[in-house]
């Protein structure tokens, strides 16, 4: 953004903004503010608010829009209260997690992913962000015993690895609302139900390798877009890309 300022303006959905290089100044909740990379930007719906780069440089920014009734439940599952009426009291924020949530939720956006699973978990974790930077999130301490419900989902899980999954799909294997399930499901196993699907995916592709599939099989046979996307997935793992694994693992 260069030489250009937006109007003062309303949105119907809640605005989350990461400054990414220059300066970001704008007007919203009756004060004048600015913004420098890293910061993160919130606006609730229908707050009016402009915005211009404060200095010479380009001002460079993610911006992602979440409307009220996709966020709220997520609220909710992550334990806020009154989630329906749930205002972000702050217009800038210096929080690590959220920002980090935008930015996956921009790149999801951007990438065109049509993973739901993963849509759906990434937006939870920047309400479960949300809820703990107002000190609305309340963990529950995970069960000693696996429920069995989530029991169910985990062996539907491993049934369908290679189907494309949705968190709907997921939970109703459970019979539990999916909001609920999510929640459930990340204090019992520590990591988001795409998460858990991602790493059964990759494991399950890695016994293929070491079988001798040959790799563009194993790259679309269990669900993974591309061979770029596999080794970005695969090498903080093991170490290695998928070929070199495979070429390794046969030569031993």
């Amino acid at each position: 953004m260069n030489d250009f300022s937006y109007d003062k303006h309303t949105h119907e959905e809640f605005s989350f903004g990461v400054t990414q290089a220059g300066r970001q100044d704008f007007f919203a909740g009756g004060a004048f503010h600015r913004s420098h990379p890293g910061n993160v930007i919130v606006f609730n719906p229908g707050e009016v608010h402009d915005g211009r780069s404060g200095i010479d440089d380009t001002l460079q920014y993610r911006m992602v829009y979440v409307h009220p009734t996709q966020l709220e439940p997520m609220l909710s599952s992550a334990g806020v209260k009154q989630s329906q009426d749930f205002q972000i009291a702050d217009k800038l924020l210096e929080d690590p997690k959220i920002r980090q949530a935008i930015l996956n939720l921009a790149s999801l956006v951007e990438n065109k992913t049509d993973d739901k699973l993963q849509q759906e978990c990434e937006l939870y974790q920047l309400a479960e962000g949300i809820a703990q930077r107002y000190r609305e999130y309340s963990p529950e301490h995970p069960a000693r015993k696996i429920d069995r419900l989530l029991l169910q989902a985990r062996d539907y899980i491993h049934a369908n690895i290679k189907v494309d999954m949705s968190l709907d799909d997921i939970s109703r294997s459970a019979n539990l609302s999916k909001y609920h399930f999510l929640r459930m499901f990340r204090q019992q196993f520590g990591i988001t139900p795409h998460q858990y699907v991602l790493n059964c995916r990759i494991n399950r592709a890695r016994e293929a390798l070491e079988s001798g599939v040959a790799l563009d099989d194993v790259v679309f046979g269990y669900g993974f877009s591309d061979l770029s996307h596999f080794n970005r997935r695969f090498k903080p793992i093991y170490g290695m890309t998928p070929k070199q694994y495979q070429q390794h693992f046969l030569s031993a």
